[in-house]
């Protein structure tokens, strides 16, 4: 026979507090463990992504380097070529104006073939006196360029490279000029302008921004338009003056550009810069290289956030993958170590509790079998309550419309007993007169008028009576002429505003006449209501239409329409829009016609409402 030890029954809640704290401080370590080792491995992923990126940013660097210089050396011989050609030489000494036509001609032709933006030839004097745009409005036949930079040097050193804008074309290129020499001095200078808008088209397409500067940090060549003829620092004012003076830029403000160092990547600057249609910074790292045979520099950016994020995320990622084996063995040690305590402490509880839960459930069962008979009455009592008060508020629902065409059904009846009094007064005076035919005519005015009375009359008191609740065939036309007949004396001036469609006579719905009378009394009342203040081209209108086995009948009005929030709980007691009104008349019609195996629907919009009541064909 076992016997079961003896447990204290402290030590259960003692090995629970101390595991509680093993796995928190447990968590604790590994939360610290983690953290160093996600930042540890960001920032050797990040140091290796900036290695990386600095050699590729370098080594494009140095190709768009080179393809400008392509470019350069590509044009530099053509004005030395041409300087020695003779035929030049004598249209500078002669002017002679045919071989001025064949001079520009020729440098038409050379400058398609070299791709140069133009070649022109300056005598010396300043003026212009052939050039490859001959043909052009903008031609530069004729333009004094005594001014210009590149004509002062060629003249007096042979030769000069000078960036620039254009001050008839407005675009920015380097001239290359060389002095055109004869036996009796120099001639004139020959002058090819480069642009380098395939050079910048070529550079834009990697959206890497990519630009040149000359010695004194002005930007001459760049991907980004708009950070042409910026500054890299502040001009010397000097040098600024000697600028405008030269109009070398014409009027570029030559703003610094819109970078801010923030630290040094080996060979480069990382520089925060703010791009042209964005309000925040990018951070780039910034490598210049020396453009071979100019004084220009080349500066090469890179994006670092895409490279930089990637190499720290995929790190951080490998460091998880390497830290969560171990976290989960320190973990799997740590749960085992403490199973055999838990068991323990779980088997003690593990009887007491069922014990408890057995009490309590017997307890729970019994008190819920008393609550379940107690709610079933009081469902049933409920019931019945809710069946008298729905058939006490249809009634009261149709007294009240009673009492609402009362005054106009007395209005009504009192026009034709006050015809019927004078057909009568004047029958007797035919009579004392002996016209027996005259005095016929009015005995059968008076009983038309009786007749109309007692239609008046009959529809109030079938209104006023309760109707049972068993549904049977019930002509449609009839219940909706009744409900008309009802409303006519209260809306007397607004009848001519409705339009009805009125269905056949064989036409049976299943119901009680005055039940439906009631439905369709408060759905015309309350279109009548809807376009009270639209008596100039207010309108309602009554539809039926057949829908397989139910016959649908619609009354649409071009009121306000009902606001959403009314509309969303419109058959909800005691939610209405009227400031009289009760909020019954819709949710009573609702059940009536759910009575009979029927349903309401209801749209609204801004130009109206409209109600569909759908009842069993019989």
């Amino acid at each position: 026979m076992n016997v079961l030890p003896v447990l204290d029954v402290n030590q259960p809640v003692e090995m629970a507090r101390r595991m509680r704290r093993a796995w928190l401080l447990y968590a604790v370590f590994s939360a610290v463990l983690a953290i160093l080792a996600l930042w540890a491995s960001g920032e050797v992923a990040r140091r290796f992504a900036a290695t990386s990126l600095e050699v590729q940013a370098r080594t494009d660097a140095d190709l768009n380097a080179a393809l400008l210089r392509a470019v350069l050396e590509k044009q530099r011989a053509l004005p030395l070529v041409l300087a020695q050609d003779t035929a030049l030489g004598e249209v500078l000494i002669t002017g002679n104006g045919t071989a001025l036509d064949q001079l520009n001609r020729k440098l038409e032709g050379l400058a398609t073939n070299t791709q140069a933006a133009v070649i022109y030839v300056i005598g010396k004097d300043g003026v212009a006196v052939s050039a490859s745009n001959w043909r052009e409005s903008t031609s530069f036949v004729g333009n004094d360029y005594r001014f210009r930079e590149y004509y002062q040097k060629a003249m007096s050193d042979g030769k000069a490279e000078h960036f620039a804008l254009g001050s008839v074309s407005k675009k920015p290129g380097l001239y290359i000029s060389q002095r055109v020499d004869g036996a009796g001095g120099p001639l004139g200078v020959v002058v090819v302008k480069l642009e380098f808008d395939q050079v910048e088209a070529a550079w834009g397409a990697s959206s890497k921004p990519t630009y040149v500067t000359d010695s004194r940090g002005i930007v001459l060549i760049t991907s980004i338009p708009s950070w042409r003829f910026m500054t890299i620092g502040e001009v010397p004012a000097g040098a600024l003056l000697a600028i405008r003076e030269s109009l070398q830029f014409g009027e570029a403000p030559l703003r610094p550009l819109p970078f801010r160092q923030t630290g040094r990547q080996d060979g480069g600057s990382l520089v925060e810069v703010v791009m042209p249609g964005s309000t925040g910074t990018t951070e780039f790292l910034d490598l210049q290289t020396p453009v071979p045979t100019t004084g220009w520099t080349l500066q090469h950016l890179v994006q670092t956030a895409p490279s930089f994020d990637a190499a720290v995320r995929e790190g951080r990622m490998l460091a998880l993958l390497a830290l969560l084996p171990v976290l989960a063995a320190g973990a799997l040690l740590l749960r085992r170590r403490h199973a055999a305590a838990m068991r323990i402490s779980e088997a003690f509880h593990a009887r007491e509790e069922l014990e408890r839960r057995v009490s309590e459930r017997t307890v729970d069962l019994s008190q819920a079998r008393d609550r379940l008979q107690t709610e079933i009455t009081d469902h049933r009592n409920t019931e019945q309550t809710l069946q008298a008060v729905q058939q006490d508020l249809v009634q009261a629902n149709r007294l009240a419309i009673l009492g609402q065409v009362a005054a106009g059904v007395a209005h009504e009846i009192n026009q034709p007993v006050a015809t019927i009094r004078a057909y009568a007064d004047n029958a007797r005076v035919f009579l004392e007169r002996g016209q027996g035919a005259s005095a016929a005519d009015n005995l059968a005015n008076i009983s038309a008028l009786t007749e109309r009375i007692g239609a008046i009359t009959d529809e109030l008191r079938a209104l006023s009576r309760k109707g049972r609740r068993d549904a049977e065939p019930t002509p449609l036309r009839l219940v909706i002429e009744g409900a008309v007949q009802l409303l006519r004396s209260r809306f007397a001036g607004r009848m001519d505003t409705l339009d009805m469609e009125l269905p056949p006579p064989d036409m049976l719905v299943m119901g009680m006449r005055i039940r439906l009378e009631q439905v369709l009394i408060n759905l015309l009342q309350n279109a009548f209501e809807a376009t009270g203040d639209r008596q100039a081209d207010g309108r309602v209108e009554v539809r039926y239409e057949i829908a397989g086995d139910m016959a649908c009948i619609s009354v649409a009005d071009n009121g306000p329409g009902i606001e959403p929030e009314i509309l969303q709980s419109l058959f909800i007691p005691f939610n209405t829009s009227k400031e009289s009104g009760l909020g019954l008349g819709l949710v009573i019609s609702k059940d009536i016609v759910a009575d009979y195996g029927g349903r309401i629907e209801v749209s609204s919009s801004d130009v109206g409402s409209r109600f569909t009541v759908h009842l069993k064909k019989a």
